[in-house]
C-alpha cells in the first residue's frame, strides 16, 4: 500500500523559510522520481518541483526557482521542500507526488501572511 504523508507546512511572515517533508513507504522509493504540487484557493493545482530517483536531476517552476529546493534521501524515503523568501503568492496546499502510480498525499497547508 502506497502511503505519502507530508508535513512541515505552518503560518509563517513573508521572507520567513519552510521545510517541507514527504515520507514515502509502499514502493521502491528510490526508483521513481518525485514532484512537488500546490493548489491555492480557487487555481488549478501546480507543478513546483522535480526531483529524479536518484536526486541526480531537479527541476522548478519559474515562479520558485532560487527560493526552493527540492532534496531526497533514498536512504529514509524521504523527500524535502526548502522554501526560502517566501511571498504571500506562495500560500496554498502543498502536496506530494510519486511517479508509482501517481500517488498523492494528503497535503500539508502553507500560509505565507503579515
Amino acid at each position: 500500500q502506497v502511503q505519502l504523508v507530508e508535513s512541515g507546512g505552518g503560518l509563517v511572515q513573508p521572507g520567513e523559510s519552510l521545510r517541507l517533508s514527504c515520507a514515502a513507504s509502499g514502493f521502491t522509493f528510490s526508483s521513481y522520481p518525485m514532484r512537488w504540487y500546490r493548489q491555492a484557493p480557487g487555481k488549478e493545482r501546480e507543478l513546483v518541483a522535480f526531483i529524479s530517483g536518484t536526486g541526480g536531476s531537479t527541476n522548478y517552476a519559474g515562479s520558485v526557482k532560487g527560493r526552493f529546493t527540492v532534496s531526497r534521501d533514498n536512504a529514509k524515503n524521504m523527500v524535502y521542500l526548502q522554501m526560502n523568501s517566501l511571498k504571500p503568492e506562495d500560500t496554498a496546499v502543498y502536496y506530494c507526488h510519486a511517479a508509482y502510480r501517481g500517488s498523492w498525499g494528503q497535503g500539508t497547508q502553507v500560509t505565507v501572511s503579515s
